[in-house]
């Protein structure tokens, strides 16, 4: 009877052991372990790197899981977090959060702070200042304003000492710049004209200004009737005319456009200089044509034409011809305009013109609308003949000559130059003279080299040479040898990024800048990129 109870007991427990519940437990089980035991040998991972659920499957054998486990480092221990950063006196237009606000207003002028600043006077200040609890004293100097006389006063053409000393009344020299020695500068605040106001915005103040604000009327007196400018009321209002354009400057330009196409205002012309510029009506409405132009003129009896240019919002700076280069380099400008502008450019072997020729652009064009251009009277031809001679022989091309207008072309390079005669004048100038060199430079009475590459004539058309570095990078003096290009790109990208952030930071399209001065210019970009936000 006991093998048959042995054979029956075998039999119950290989039925349980077949049963399906006992399979799924045991199964669950042998899984569980097989996970607490990854899960110990490697806690910074649910898996170890060795397992792969990817089509080509692998299982970590137990002898490598052994040799693992003796490379796994402990777990690192907790530590706190460092204390927050101290936080700075802020400064500048930030809310309770810290965040720059956006929502700011610019104040408007007030009239009575400019009463108050014209009674300041010199003498020492007092403030009192705390500093580790004590009171402490603080002294300082106050600038006194200056009279009233000085409201124009520009510091090296009103050098009235030094041009008396000069004794050359009469001629130009007196207009170029004489600096007061060290010491003999103001020592004052030149104030405001009296009844200042905010200027008018562009492009309203290119035909009108406050009278208040530029309170000068020989220009009335004497242009008045040749539709420069007029007075009415409070206000001077400038119809667009000029000596020669009596009838616009709109009209004017359409006849030199008209008169060769090839000019191309905002294209091929960008940058042009306007010589004894008036009221700058010539400059104003080139600006609606895409064409920067710097209008130039002495501060002569005229008082200072300037600052009509510069209260209308016209780039405008003083200068003069007479013994010294003006103040830009070569090949500065696509386009020099002269309009009864009182030059004789033939006079001392035609020294001026050649000044002109130095700065003109390869392929740049000279305009010239004066009354030799047109009138009959014997001395005026006689000038007109002179001019023509002249223009020849610096290789200038006549291209269009009408009515009381003449257009010269300046060459591309230097062929005609090399071709001329022996001995013809004015002769070239030496292959050392810089013609970029201009601070306190004198005159030179020949004709500037081109450079022979090309550089200089071969420029892009707007507004592609905004973005595109000019070939003449590489003639021109600066830190930099092989990288020229790319750090015209990296100044680009830079004040490209700066200027748009300035006009969403400060809403520069709500205050109306119209004037600005770059104190650094490099290539430009700022005042570039300036114009490309507006």
């Amino acid at each position: 009877m006991k093998p048959s109870a042995t054979i029956t007991s075998s039999t119950a427990t290989l039925d349980v052991v077949k049963a399906p519940n006992f399979v799924k437990v045991t199964a669950i089980t042998i899984f569980s372990f097989s996970v607490i035991t990854l899960l110990y040998l490697f806690p910074s991972s649910p898996f170890p790197s060795s397992i792969s659920f990817s089509p080509s499957f692998s299982i970590t054998s137990p002898q490598q899981i052994k040799n693992n486990a003796s490379l796994v480092s402990p777990r690192p221990k907790k530590t706190r977090p460092p204390p927050p950063p101290t936080v700075g006196e802020r400064t500048g237009i930030v809310d309770e959060n810290g965040a720059m606000a956006e929502d700011f207003v610019i104040g408007e002028f007030d009239p009575s702070a400019m009463d108050e600043f014209r009674n300041l006077t010199g003498g020492r200040e007092e403030t009192s200042t705390k500093e580790d609890g004590k009171l402490t004293r603080v002294k300082y100097e106050r600038f006194r304003v200056c009279e009233e006389s000085t409201r124009d006063y520009i510091p090296c053409l009103d050098n009235v000492e030094e041009i008396k000393r000069l004794n050359w009344s009469g001629s130009l020299v007196i207009y170029e710049r004489h600096c007061p020695e060290e010491g003999k500068g103001l020592d004052c605040l030149v104030p405001m004209p009296k009844g200042y106001k905010r200027s008018i915005p562009w492009p309203r103040s290119r035909d009108e200004v406050w009278f208040s604000n530029v309170p000068h009327t020989r220009l009335v007196e004497d242009k008045g009737g040749q539709n420069w400018i007029a007075l009415k009321k409070d206000k001077f209002v400038f119809p667009g005319g000029g000596t020669q354009f009596i009838h616009g400057a709109d009209q004017y330009l359409n006849q030199i456009s008209e008169m060769v196409p090839e000019i191309a205002f905002g294209q091929h012309t960008r940058i042009a200089l306007d010589i004894g510029c008036g009221v700058a009506s010539f400059g104003a409405f080139l600006l609606q044509r895409n064409v920067t132009t710097l209008s130039i003129a002495p501060k002569d009896v005229h008082e200072n034409q300037i600052q009509f240019a510069l209260e209308r919002g016209v780039p405008a700076m003083a200068a003069v011809f007479s013994t010294r280069r003006l103040l830009y380099p070569s090949q500065a400008f696509d386009l020099i305009h002269c309009s009864r502008c009182r030059i004789d450019w033939t006079s001392d072997d035609g020294i001026l013109l050649l000044e002109v020729n130095r700065m003109l652009r390869a392929g740049g064009y000279f305009v010239w609308a004066a009354q030799p251009v047109y009138k009959h009277e014997e001395n005026l031809q006689e000038q007109w003949k002179e001019m023509q001679d002249l223009t020849r022989r610096i290789c200038w091309e006549l291209v269009k000559k009408e009515g009381y207008i003449a257009i010269w072309r300046k060459p591309l390079n230097n062929s005609c130059y090399l071709s001329r005669y022996s001995g013809a004048q004015p002769p070239l100038c030496d292959s050392n003279d810089d013609p970029d060199s201009v601070w306190y430079v004198s005159l030179r009475p020949c004709i500037t080299r081109l450079p022979e590459n090309g550089y200089g004539a071969n420029v892009t058309t707007w507004p592609v040479r905004l973005h595109y570095p000019p070939d003449r990078l590489q003639s021109i003096r600066m830190d930099a040898t092989f990288s020229r290009k790319e750090l015209f790109k990296a100044e680009s990208k830079y004040w490209n990024e700066i200027i748009e952030s300035y006009v969403r930071a400060f809403h520069w399209k709500h205050v109306n800048f119209r004037n600005v001065m770059d104190m650094r210019a490099g290539f430009g970009g700022y005042l570039l990129f300036a114009i490309a936000f507006q």
